[in-house]
């Protein structure tokens, strides 16, 4: 790759609007047809999701959805297409070292590629969208605090261990406070949860965990838990950013808080079930 092309919509009220402006659907036409060609020229069956972000439910045609998951076109263009319109979820999408697609800002998304298909691109376009094109090829994703343990048997060997006291664990495929889900371990429920995480995912153990809900937790990252913590999955809500007033927790029914920060490094990654020794580093 060495190339990236703006696609963004040629017009103001497009761009400010979004999806609520009344030529959008021209737009989204539009973009879904160049994104076409350029998938097509990518010679790929399948685009890989990596910095998934999920700030609402996910709707019936993206459950499943996970950093590493593979999406056939339609779904990558269904994603492209909500991203551009403010909608989310957030992601890249990628064939490594043919594409990357990441979203931008008012309508606009970036694409990675080759100059054969940069050129195709230029050619093709239509009268709603702006293209501009440069040299440049997609900034290499750091990880900060890459996580090399894996979730294999003798982690759940572990985990059945430390469950003997209350143990919480939260799985994590996404960014955002819709990409995880949280449960109560037990000795008797370990071996069942152990196979319902999904691959890739980051799971986090937390043991005999300080559920006191309290005002000096609202400036900072925390989940709010509805009582009782019954063995399995738990009701939940993330609070990234932290919350205004402890009343705003308590009122929708979450009387019991967990800092972020209390999760400890106590972690591992999901290996990929087809291929055992894979891992994800988050």
């Amino acid at each position: 790759m060495s190339k990236e092309v703006i696609i963004s919509p040629r017009g103001e009220r497009v761009r400010e609007e979004l999806a609520d402006a009344d030529a959008w659907g021209s737009y989204a036409a539009e973009l879904r047809r160049l994104l076409g060609v350029v998938i097509k020229k990518s010679g790929a069956d399948f685009l890989e999701v990596g910095e998934l972000s999920v700030y609402e439910t996910l709707p019936d045609r993206h459950i499943g959805l996970r950093n590493g998951s593979k999406v056939e076109f339609p779904q990558a263009i269904d994603l492209v297409e909500g991203m551009a319109a403010g909608n989310g979820p957030y992601c890249r999408l990628s064939v490594p070292g043919r594409l990357q697609v990441e979203p931008g800002w008012d309508g606009a998304i970036h694409v990675y590629t080759t100059r054969s298909a940069a050129a195709d691109l230029m050619r093709a376009h239509g009268e709603s969208v702006l293209l501009r094109w440069h040299d440049a090829n997609p900034e290499p994703m750091a990880v900060s605090e890459p996580v090399g343990a894996v979730a294999d048997e003798g982690f759940w060997v572990t985990v059945a261990q430390l469950s003997e006291r209350f143990t919480l664990l939260c799985e994590r495929w996404a960014h955002g406070a819709h990409g995880c889900r949280w449960f109560h371990v037990t000795r008797e429920n370990v071996a069942d949860l152990a196979r319902l995480m999904r691959p890739r995912s980051l799971v986090h153990v937390v043991g005999d965990p300080d559920l006191r809900a309290g005002s000096e937790l609202l400036e900072d990252d925390f989940t709010a838990f509805k009582a009782p913590l019954l063995p399995g999955e738990l009701v939940h809500r993330a609070y990234p950013g932290g919350a205004d007033t402890l009343s705003e927790v308590t009122g929708a029914g979450f009387s019991l808080m967990l800092a972020d920060s209390a999760m400890g490094d106590r972690c591992a990654v999901v290996p990929d079930s087809d291929e055992p020794r894979r891992r994800t580093k988050w």
